[in-house]
Parts: C-alpha cells; sequence; structure tokens
C-alpha cells in the first residue's frame, strides 16, 4: 500500500523473511526519511495471523485511520511490519465483513480449503508435497488409525524447524513442559486429535453453533477425529508462526531498531503487535541493542503468547522463569497488555495447544467427554490475550474506561481489560481479530503519552 492509499501519512513498511532478514530497501528508505520527516513518535505495527501483504496494510490502515484526530499536535510517523504469516480461511481477518469471509471459504470440513493450501505452501515454500499429501488425507478422512499416525508424521515434517530454533525449549519449559519440538506431534495421533475435536466442539457450543462438524452431531469414531486432525494442523502451523514470529522479532525487528535509534536518536518509537505480532514485537526487545532507550511503548492486542512470559518466577515452578522475563525494562514506558475473555482463540484452543505441545504424553487420555479447558488444563497453559500478564510484580489493571482517563504508569506491565469492545466474533477464534476500534487507538496514544 502506497503513502497515498494509507490512510495516514508518512507511512513506511519493514518486510522480513522467516528467518528475520529485512528488506534492505525498505530499511534504508525509513532511515534516511524519518528525520527528513520531522517524525517525533513513531508507531510500529506488527500484523499476527495473514495470508497476503493487502490484508496488512489494510488492519494498519484501518487501525491508524482516527490516530490524526486523536493527537492533532503529534508529529507521527507510522510503520506496518509485513512478516511470513499465515491464516486459516474459516477465520475472521480483522476488520473483513465476516460474511465475505465466510462466502470466500466455505468448503466442506475436514477437507483443506484451497487458500489454506496456497497459503501452507507460501509459508511453507519448500514442502509443497507435504502440503498435498495432508491435504489428500482430510479430504479422504479414511476411517482407519493408521491413516491419522501417518497425518501426524506429514504434518510434524511440514511444521519441523531446520535448524531447531531454541525458542522452542525456552518457551515449553516456561509453560511447564519438557524441552523439544511439540510433543502434540510425537504422541497418540488419534488421542491429540480427539482432544481437538473436543474442544472444537466445546467453542461451539459457547457460540451456540452446531458442532464441530457443523451440520450434524458430532462423531468421535476414527472419521469423526478428522475435525480434530484439521484442528491439529491448523495448531501444528500456528505452532511453527509462533516460533517464526519470535524470530522476526529478535533478529530482525530488534536490530532495525537498533540502526534507527543511531541514525535518529530523538525518534519516540512505540510498538504495536497483534496476536502472534504482539510476541514479535515482544521479543524485538530482546534483540534491541542494550544501549538502546527509544522504544517508549509497547501495547499488545489478544498476544498470542504465554501470560507468563515476563515473569520472574513461574507459579508452578518458582525456579524457572518466563521466556521474557524482566525485559520490560528495556522500554522507556509502560507494557500494555490488552486482552479479552471473548477470544475463544486464546481462551481454548491455544491452552490446549499449549499443553499438547509441551506434554502430550501426559495430557492424553485426560480430557473427557465433559472436560472444561480452563477448569482441565490449568492456568499455566494460557494466553497474555486472554487473561493479560501474570506473575509479574506490581502490574496495573485497568477496564478500557479507567484506561482512557487513567494517569499511567511510566513503566511496568499493565493490563487493559477491553472486552467491552473486543467481543465480535464466532468459532473457532471467537473476538481474536476483532480489535480496529478507537479505543484501541487510544490505548496505544495513551501509553506512548502522544497527543
Amino acid at each position: 500500500m502506497t503513502e497515498q492509499t494509507m490512510s495516514v501519512t508518512p507511512y513506511w513498511e519493514l518486510t522480513f523473511d522467516a528467518d528475520g532478514d529485512v528488506d534492505g530497501r525498505e530499511r534504508d528508505r525509513l532511515l534516511a526519511q524519518v528525520t527528513q520527516r520531522k517524525v517525533h513518535d513513531l508507531v510500529v505495527f506488527a500484523h499476527g495471523w495473514n495470508n497476503e501483504r493487502s490484508g496488512a496494510t489494510r488492519l494498519y490502515s484501518r487501525f491508524f485511520q482516527p490516530v490524526p484526530a486523536l493527537a492533532p499536535r503529534a508529529r507521527l510517523g507510522y510503520v506496518g511490519v509485513v512478516w511470513p504469516s499465515m491464516i486459516f480461511p474459516d477465520e475472521p481477518i480483522p476488520d473483513f465483513p465476516v460474511a465475505v469471509t465466510a462466502e470466500v471459504t466455505a468448503v466442506a470440513r475436514p477437507a483443506l480449503a484451497k487458500g489454506t493450501r496456497q497459503a501452507l505452501v507460501e509459508v511453507f515454500p519448500d514442502r509443497a508435497t507435504l502440503v498435498e499429501q495432508i491435504a489428500r488425507l482430510l479430504e479422504q478422512h479414511p476411517d482407519d488409525g493408521a491413516s491419522l499416525e501417518t497425518f501426524g508424521q506429514l504434518v510434524r515434517l511440514l511444521v519441523e524447524a531446520r535448524p531447531q530454533d531454541p525458542q522452542d525449549a525456552a518457551d515449553i519449559l516456561a509453560a511447564g513442559g519438557p524441552a523439544g519440538g511439540p510433543e502434540m506431534l510425537s504422541g497418540d495421533t488419534a488421542q491429540v486429535c480427539r482432544d481437538f475435536a473436543r474442544a472444537l466442539d466445546q467453542v461451539a457450543s459457547l457460540h451456540g453453533t452446531s458442532a464441530a462438524s457443523g451440520a450434524v452431531d458430532f462423531s468421535f469414531t476414527p472419521a469423526g477425529l478428522w475435525d480434530g486432525a484439521h484442528e491439529l494442523l491448523r495448531q501444528a502451523a500456528y505452532y511453527a508462526m509462533k516460533r517464526r514470529a519470535g524470530t522476526v522479532g529478535e533478529r530482525g525487528l530488534g536490530r532495525v531498531l537498533g540502526r534507527l535509534a543511531q541514525a535518529a536518536p530523538d525518534v519516540r518509537v512505540h510498538l504495536v503487535g497483534h496476536s502472534f505480532g504482539g510476541r514479535l514485537v515482544s521479543f524485538a526487545l530482546r534483540g534491541l541493542p542494550a544501549e538502546v532507550r527509544t522504544v517508549k511503548s509497547v501495547t499488545l492486542l489478544q498476544g498470542a503468547f504465554s501470560h507468563y512470559a515476563f515473569a520472574a518466577r513461574l507459579p508452578h515452578d518458582t525456579h524457572a522463569s518466563g521466556a521474557l522475563h524482566g525485559l520490560q525494562s528495556r522500554i522507556d514506558g509502560p507494557l500494555v497488555c490488552c486482552y479479552s475473555h471473548f477470544d475463544s482463540a486464546l481462551g481454548t484452543m491455544y491452552p490446549l495447544a499449549s499443553r499438547l505441545a509441551g506434554d502430550a504424553r501426559s495430557a492424553a487420555g485426560e480430557l473427557g467427554a465433559d472436560f472444561d479447558i480452563g477448569r482441565t488444563l490449568g492456568p499455566q497453559w494460557g494466553a497474555m490475550g486472554h487473561d493479560g500478564v501474570q506473575a509479574v510484580d506490581g502490574t496495573r489493571a485497568f477496564t478500557l474506561a479507567e484506561a482512557l482517563r487513567a494517569k499511567w504508569p511510566a513503566s511496568g506491565c499493565v493490563n487493559v481489560d477491553a472486552a467491552a469492545v473486543v467481543r465480535r466474533g464466532g468459532p473457532p477464534t471467537g473476538a481474536h481479530s476483532d480489535i480496529v476500534h478507537r479505543e484501541l487507538a487510544q490505548v496505544v496514544l495513551a501509553a506512548g503519552r502522544i497527543r
């Protein structure tokens, strides 16, 4: 999206590949122009799951639209981060009509939609053959356990890191599981699919719709478990995207912010991230050079990573800490977490996927037909965007209305219950993508003391 078609100006984009390498021409353009354009406050936004650049820039344009009127005297600049993530087409796109999404993505479950195939090939470009084999099994959904095990093996090959990213071990240990890759792909695939199928059924019930299959009473026979297999693929892909978000943040955006601090030391930077983009901007703090103090605020919108990420000690393991413990001190201002209990993606599917990624062997078989995710799995598997930052001393808590009139702390963590506006959406993700609101733009400005 050009500056002429973006709702705000000046606007730049930073494009990163899966390894965190930035487009050098875009980076150099930002470094050269940010001072020329007399920018004082630079808002850097990272999207979450997304298939196309146009979807990311549409989100940025819509979210930024009210900002100039809210801060008319501020000398603002805007950056949209573009990184290789993906969205499954049965999920809502931020600020995109639900009816349009449904029309585009209508496909009989558990078969893999054409758009999903294309997205998987784009984010795993060297594994197109695996994508086709996975799609074939989902389309045929054979009624035998051996095929489910084969499916699990194919999904593992699709998403495995090469070489293994050390973030995997850090994140799983922070959640209480063993080091290594996601065990949901190395345990009993049929059991994992059964667990996901039950979770889908629960989410559907919460939203007052039919069961996971969308039309008839759900069956937990091997054939019926292919809905759970479809969800296993989704969660495995998102596990890879979660890992990638950390890589892009630490090795990519963090380093660019260091270069920016050298080129324009007086520019105040404000990081904003949605979903996995929240993880990306948080890991950018880990990649920030030690002497840089130009990041003045970080705002997480429905952050899709552990709510213990910044904790010095984990409640369930006092000898361990969160993967980002203490890094909020790298911000010369507050770390703000906007969350909503209407977010089904983070309230139901995320904790189950986290548990199955961290310790599939102990999870297998313990989830009965009447299970409740929150009761069964416990708080250690929770997500930032569902209940806010946890186990960090001194964390402030506001409702959205309070946040818009509060005197903000100069530093530390702040939880903002955004359920008053982040509430629209159906299964499987609930309100996860319902983030384009004037009030949330106001939170970003208030956190950064931008007027």
